[in-house]
């Protein structure tokens, strides 16, 4: 599924914009990074919830980066490609018919960082 670059592709692409824009306000990304860090530090909810969350809440929003960044840290904090399909199908019922447009991106950017074939 790499090659729909839902995932990777869209973190390559702003990766380069995103460093940038910090070197010219350097102030806001620390201040961004700080919240960054405190809203998805463990607590009653675990890491891995809060970044199921944020892909659902990617989805809603029709944002690809938050989609290709969230999908990758919910990845990383060991969500199954289930536990996302379950995330996105709250966000398909939630925002209804653009969901059912950005919700296989999320889950295509999702796969990409989970090993095995899609199923």
């Amino acid at each position: 599924m790499s090659e729909n670059g839902y995932g990777k592709a869209v973190l390559e692409e702003l990766r380069p914009l995103h460093r940038e824009l910090r070197h010219a306000i350097p102030d806001v990304y620390k201040g961004f990074s700080e919240f960054h860090h405190a809203a998805f530090a463990a607590g009653d909810l675990d890491v891995k919830t809060k970044e199921l969350i944020a892909l659902a809440i990617g989805v809603i929003q029709r944002c690809d980066g938050c989609i290709a960044s969230h999908a990758e840290g919910a990845a990383r904090a060991g969500a199954t490609r289930q536990e996302a399909a379950e995330a996105i199908g709250v966000a398909l019922l939630m925002n209804g018919g653009p969901a059912t447009i950005y919700g296989p991106r999320a889950y295509a950017a999702f796969c990409e960082f989970t090993a095995g074939p899609v199923t």
